[in-house]
């Protein structure tokens, strides 16, 4: 005769797979690299059904629930806000970059000169995509990437699939995490921006001591050399930058699950 399957053992196995499939998906829907508009949504979802099948070996039980009733429901949403949630805490390590970039070409007069982000799918100025291109070399090349889905498998075990997820302390964090983003951006564009600004309040003393010169044929120049100047001045401490910011993302998504 055949071997009758209890319907609490189908449940069992598909919330053992679906539940950590839908945390890998919605965060590799919305990291860099991958999450990006170069990369299929069918590879996508191809990766994160094999890193879910070498996961869930791993990860501890998860609770017996009706697949059709209301708690399953909301340990699905659970589960894709955390991975929406520690997604959005890697891509503010990129767009930090990104809008320091464009503060810096604004300040130069390189706003105008834009160019189609192939990630984002909008026009950034072109010194954006220049930071976005070197972070991208550097993040790969210290295995950030690694690194960034073992913080995230650890979450398996800290932030365990049930009804409990991020909470409202998370949300509040993630939602603060846009000012952080915002301050490490100025603070890596203020050398480059006052270098400029010093610049421009050099030629209004000229201008007012000789009103004769043609301040914009000379100033628009003068300071977009300056303002290359500072950015090749600032790439040589480009790196210490990118390890510290990187490490506070890490720390972020690690505090994020509840971690010391």
């Amino acid at each position: 005769m055949p071997t009758e399957i209890p319907a609490d053992l189908i449940s069992q196995w598909i919330g053992q797979h679906l539940w950590p499939l839908f945390r890998l998906a919605s965060f590799m829907m919305v990291i860099p690299f991958i999450g990006t508009q170069l990369v299929p949504a069918r590879v996508r979802l191809g990766l994160a059904l094999l890193i879910t099948i070498l996961v869930v070996p791993m990860i501890p039980p998860v609770p017996q629930v009706d697949p059709f009733s209301a708690d399953a429901v909301i340990i699905t949403l659970q589960q894709i806000l955390i991975g929406v949630g520690m997604g959005f805490a890697l891509t503010a390590l990129f767009q930090l970059f990104v809008v320091a970039g464009q503060m810096i070409a604004m300040q130069m007069g390189l706003g105008f000169a834009s160019m189609v982000d192939p990630a984002n799918g909008i026009n950034v100025p072109v010194l954006a995509q220049i930071y976005t291109i070197t972070i991208t070399l550097l993040y790969l090349a210290m295995n950030g990437h690694l690194v960034a889905f073992e913080v995230f498998i650890e979450s398996f075990r800290t932030l365990p699939i049930g009804l409990e997820g991020l909470g409202q302390r998370g949300v509040w964090e993630l939602a603060h995490r846009i000012s952080w983003m915002f301050v490490s951006a100025v603070l890596l564009a203020l050398p480059a921006v006052t270098a400029v600004f010093i610049v421009n309040i050099s030629f209004g003393v000229m201008t007012r001591a000789a009103p004769q010169m043609n301040i914009f044929a000379l100033g628009f120049p003068i300071g977009l050399i300056f303002g290359l100047f500072a950015i090749w001045v600032l790439h040589a401490n480009f790196l210490p930058h990118f390890e510290q910011y990187t490490r506070e993302t890490f720390e972020f998504m690690r505090n994020l699950q509840g971690q010391p």
